[in-house]
């Protein structure tokens, strides 16, 4: 499966000043990893977003926020988000900052 390569451009945009992102090929789409962690990605057109354990019912509450579903069981802590749900830059700075506030809390790898 491809990717929307537009939807990475602003995500790699959105975490330009951060240290330690790497891009890396994941689940059909691109994942950005922040200190050897997924943090958030694309599939086709949707964004995915690892917010973990804590903050994954608030998560869910989102507009257009759904279980992350890969492979039929949901992952606990990760996220889809379809693309009206981070149209604008303040809602994909919003997804991105939910997932470093968790991300950024683990050890580096």
């Amino acid at each position: 499966m491809a990717f929307d390569e537009g939807i990475a451009e602003r995500l790699r945009e959105v975490l330009a000043e951060m240290p330690e992102v790497f891009e890396r090929k994941m689940f059909g789409g691109i994942a950005f990893m922040v200190y050897g962690h997924m943090s958030c990605g694309v599939i086709g057109d949707i964004l995915m977003v690892r917010v973990g354990p804590e903050q994954y019912p608030e998560a869910l509450q989102r507009s257009h926020a759904r279980k992350m579903d890969f492979t039929g069981k949901p992952l606990n802590g990760f996220v889809y988000v379809d693309p009206p749900g981070f149209e604008s830059d303040e809602d994909l700075v919003s997804w991105v900052d939910m997932s470093l506030g968790f991300v950024t809390t683990l050890p580096p790898k």
